[in-house]
């Protein structure tokens, strides 16, 4: 139903990076970078060496993997469950589409919900600038922010459920946390950068949010009425330069 192609690996990117941009997750990037770091946001501007970039880079990538595990998992999760569903695979379209609807009615903000709003946080007295601690640290991040990134993490757990390749949900998964990975590494290495430009980042991340939103109601009324394919084929014909990507 839901096939890899380049349409299907730009959207869900897109999601990754949108997510960055949520009012839950975009916040917490200053103390992300400190505790990466182990230092404060001064000390690490004033460190411009190859030496304290590489090991930012390095902290990064155990952060990204962390999260990028548990997200990968879920997916492989959905994937299980929707080839048990292969029997409904009409029922389950529409009560996926229906899902997405409601996901992306909320994330145009038109209708709230408060536990989508909140986040689950351990105030640990885990030191930075470790190995073990950054993992651990984006193992906390993909548990305890979960909910505020639920509603596009959600449909694409839900789409993964009911597609009809298996392992779509552990492929869906992989390039969404790929998504989502991209920004908090480029804010390691580019610290000063980040940090002039975060207030820009804040303005535009709510009509990035709103335009998700809108593209996750289109695609469940899609999936309801049968015309998924239909509607991606038509993106393909309007924007051409969506079939080179992917």
């Amino acid at each position: 139903m839901f096939e890899l192609s380049g349409i299907g690996i730009f959207t869900v990117f897109a999601a990754g990076l949108i997510s960055f941009l949520s009012p839950c997750v975009l916040p917490l990037v200053p103390g992300y970078l400190s505790f990466i770091a182990g230092k404060t946001l001064t000390e690490i501007n004033a460190e411009t060496d190859f030496r304290s970039t590489t090991r930012a880079f390095y902290l990064s990538l155990l952060f990204v993997s962390g999260f990028s595990i548990v997200f990968i998992l879920l997916g492989a999760s959905a994937s299980a469950v929707g080839r048990l569903l292969l029997s409904y695979r009409y029922e389950a379209n529409i009560v996926g589409g229906i899902v997405i609807i409601i996901f992306g009615i909320f994330m145009t903000g038109l209708v709230r919900v408060s536990w989508f709003q909140r986040d689950v946080r351990y105030h640990g007295a885990i030191k930075g600038a470790r190995s073990l601690s950054a993992f651990g640290l984006g193992l906390a991040f993909a548990f305890g922010w979960t909910p505020c990134i639920g509603p596009i993490l959600g449909a694409i757990l839900t789409i993964s459920a009911v597609s009809t390749a298996g392992f779509n949900g552990i492929a869906l998964l992989s390039i969404y946390s790929m998504g989502l990975a991209v920004p908090f590494l480029l804010a390691a290495v580019f610290t000063g950068a980040y940090l002039n430009r975060a207030h820009t980042l804040r303005r535009i991340g709510r009509p990035l949010q709103i335009a998700a939103g809108i593209v996750m109601v289109v695609m469940g009324i899609a999936m309801v009425t049968g015309y998924l394919t239909t509607f991606s084929y038509w993106l393909l014909k309007t924007f051409p330069v969506l079939s080179i990507i992917g």
